[in-house]
């Protein structure tokens, strides 16, 4: 339940619903029809699931390891980790840019906003990895990250920069009344307000965000995605290993899903 809530509330305009509807439709279709095919044969396939937990957890003489999966996670989530604080800074001072008063700032944040959200994020990838890479000298980590969190920035600004938006008007008003400057008014008044807002559509996200992360193979980073690719093309476990990494992303999206709604209870009972 929490994994939907989370994505219900980025969807939650008619439009978003009858797409949540449809995705939830197709899915149930796609597991009909592959149950179909298997069960009348239509699909051959000789299923090979005890040829799988070699490759989560490795046993040798030597004791037991992670597997190529377990350590394609690990640098999925390093990479999601760090891109998730970056695509925060990022779309936190996007936002900020936005709501100033100086054109100057108005200007570089919805250039930004235009240049990122109009073009796709494997080109982003590319772009990043195959031009400024080489000028820099950033490594294909580098590049991923930061590919990643100009992307993610981009829709997290507006994410922050609706929840500002939708706080009072008489708070601004008290915090000039007492004296504050515009830092301290948005640092002890608004964005403690603003953060309760915020977590459920940032939630989605993140959700995005790692989901996303899946592209970074493109560039022969080995995260799941790339780790997977390799196992199917060595051993031929097409459905075991997609259906494996698939229920890994699922358990990593739920339990964020579910860490952050247990945060936004908390902070709405503390309220």
């Amino acid at each position: 339940m929490n994994f939907f809530h989370g994505l219900k509330v980025r969807l939650s305009s008619p439009t978003g619903t009858r797409v949540v509807e449809a995705v939830k439709i197709l899915a149930a279709g796609t597991i009909l029809i592959l149950a179909f095919g298997f069960l009348t044969n239509r699909i051959s396939y000789s299923w090979h699931w005890h040829r799988v937990p070699r490759y989560i957890i490795e046993t040798t003489d030597e004791g037991s390891r992670p597997g190529l999966l377990l350590q394609g996670l690990g640098m999925t989530l390093a990479i999601s980790g760090l891109s998730l604080v970056f695509t925060i800074i990022i779309g936190l001072v996007t936002a900020l840019f936005r709501l100033s008063r100086s054109v100057t700032a108005n200007i570089i944040a919805r250039g930004y906003l235009e240049l990122i959200r109009n073009t796709p994020l494997l080109i982003q990838i590319f772009f990043i990895y195959f031009v400024v890479s080489p000028i820099l000298g950033m490594s294909r980590f580098a590049s991923a990250v930061i590919a990643l969190s100009l992307f993610e920035g981009a829709y997290t600004s507006e994410i922050i920069r609706g929840s500002i938006l939708s706080i009072h008007q008489g708070q601004w008003e008290s915090a000039h009344s007492l004296g504050l400057n515009g830092a301290d008014t948005y640092r002890y008044i608004i964005l403690p307000q603003a953060i309760r807002l915020i977590i459920p559509p940032l939630t989605s996200q993140g959700v995005s965000l790692i989901k996303d992360s899946a592209l970074v193979s493109t560039i022969a980073i080995f995260d799941l995605t790339m780790r997977g690719s390799a196992i199917v093309a060595e051993t031929f476990l097409t459905f075991e290993i997609w259906f494996t990494v698939a229920a890994i992303y699922l358990v990593i999206t739920g339990a964020l899903s579910a860490v952050a709604g247990r945060l936004e209870k908390r902070m709405r009972i503390a309220a």
